[in-house]
């Protein structure tokens, strides 16, 4: 009976209820269960959605989230794409790269995968084709290229893992710096080895003037000054995570005025899209900790960490075993509903066999990331298909290609942790 609500979260996600309702539900009958009186489920609904919401840390959130928007309608990644691909034309494959370069730097005044993938479509996917390049390697760098928002600061799924793990934000979000840059290395790798080996899905290099060439560079230093003053910030400790996105979302929309890109249609639009997703984010998380009194009520987590304590498994064979679970689960759950719902069990887990929980964080991003472009759910592959307009099975074939580049960066980062924790250990 102890498992009958993960039956019940099954039944509610095959019948299409959304994920927070869903989590919801099987933790009402998990509760339930366990408690056996309706007074004890009426008391914790009562409670949990405020308690929940009115986290002040929370509110780092819709910050970075509107970041991202005001970003986007600020034109700044369309600024970023174009100065990489004329600094890059002289490349096989320079647009894929550029593409890449744009994501990375976007993800850094976003956070939001979902958002990059959605805004590079519309920029990148047109050129490429405009120049020759095929769906696939065009849809696939696109889409790898989003993942590396989950890592890069700031990051939406690090502050969700370090609100539920109660883990330090800033050094999660400082930690995903170096296996971020490690993963586009790896990346633009993946895609000059590709146009080489298949050079007909690039064309032929071209050039552009060194005139235009500088020119794009001076319209993207207000960007670069944006990023480096929010990783500046987050690794000093000089303000909290939800000062550098309030700060870093006012300075986007600055921009945006600076240059006359943002309208004020478009500042509306960034506010209306930043409360919807915020309230779903939100609505996630409400529902994760009505689902999160029910693992607590039935000590499942405890029950886990018992048993493979213990087989007296070496702790690599375990966390190998995470990352493959991972991976499974996250190609059918989003990158959000996923941390929230495996964290209860994974996070004690790794805790208990000896593992460092800001390790733990950014490994948690690298092995969500690959579910996020793989089949058959991938959240990122249907953004980019539907944005793109590019069959759904060819944005799968260059995803799964390039995804060679986060499996070698979590295989890095599995043997040589430091690689994470250097730079969070050098914070004060």
């Amino acid at each position: 009976m102890v498992y009958l609500p993960f039956l019940v979260m099954l039944i509610a996600l095959l019948l299409g209820v959304p994920i927070a309702f869903s989590l919801a539900i099987a933790g009402i009958a998990g509760i339930y269960l366990l408690g056996g009186d309706w007074s004890v489920v009426f008391r914790i609904l009562g409670t949990t959605p405020y308690g929940t919401a009115a986290e002040y840390v929370l509110t780092t959130i819709p910050m970075f989230i509107l970041m991202a928007y005001f970003s986007a309608s600020s034109g700044l990644a369309r600024d970023l794409y174009t100065a990489g691909a004329h600094w890059l034309s002289r490349v096989k494959g320079g647009l894929a790269i550029a593409t890449v370069f744009a994501c990375g730097i976007f993800g850094a005044m976003s956070g939001a995968s979902l958002a990059a993938a959605a805004v590079m479509s519309t920029v990148a996917m047109p050129e490429m084709r405009r120049h020759g390049y095929s769906d696939e390697l065009a849809a696939g760098s696109i889409g790898i290229g989003a993942t590396l928002d989950i890592l890069i600061p700031p990051s939406v799924g690090m502050v969700i893992y370090g609100i539920t793990t109660q883990t330090s934000i800033g050094k999660l979000l400082i930690a995903g710096v170096v296996p971020g840059l490690i993963a586009g290395f790896f990346l633009i790798v993946a895609i000059l080895v590709w146009v080489r080996v298949s050079p007909s899905h690039a064309p032929e290099t071209y050039v552009v003037p060194a005139a235009e060439r500088w020119a794009s560079l001076r319209r993207i230093w207000s960007s670069l000054l944006l990023i480096a003053l929010v990783v500046a910030l987050l690794y000093t400790g000089a303000a909290t995570p939800t000062e550098v996105g309030a700060l870093g979302a006012f300075l986007a929309a600055a921009i945006g005025v600076a240059f006359g890109r943002l309208t004020w249609a478009g500042a509306l639009e960034a506010i209306r899209q930043t409360i919807k997703t915020s309230a779903l984010i939100f609505m996630i998380l409400i529902g994760a900790t009505i689902f999160g009194y029910y693992m607590a009520m039935s000590q499942i987590p405890q029950h886990v960490v018992a048993a493979v304590t213990a087989m007296d498994l070496n702790r690599w064979v375990v966390i190998s075993g995470i990352v493959v679970a991972y991976f499974v689960v996250s190609m059918f759950m989003d990158e959000l509903p996923l941390l929230l719902l495996t964290l209860q069990l994974t996070f004690p887990l790794i805790v208990a066999m000896g593992f460092d929980p800001i390790w733990f964080g950014v490994m948690s991003m690298l092995m969500v990331s690959m579910g996020l472009v793989f089949p058959p759910v991938g959240m990122i592959a249907f953004v980019v298909s539907s944005s793109a307009g590019v069959p759904l099975m060819k944005v799968y074939k260059g995803t799964s290609i390039l995804t060679i580049s986060l499996v070698l960066t979590i295989v890095l980062v599995m043997v040589f942790p430091g690689i994470v924790l250097w730079l969070p250990n050098t914070m004060k």
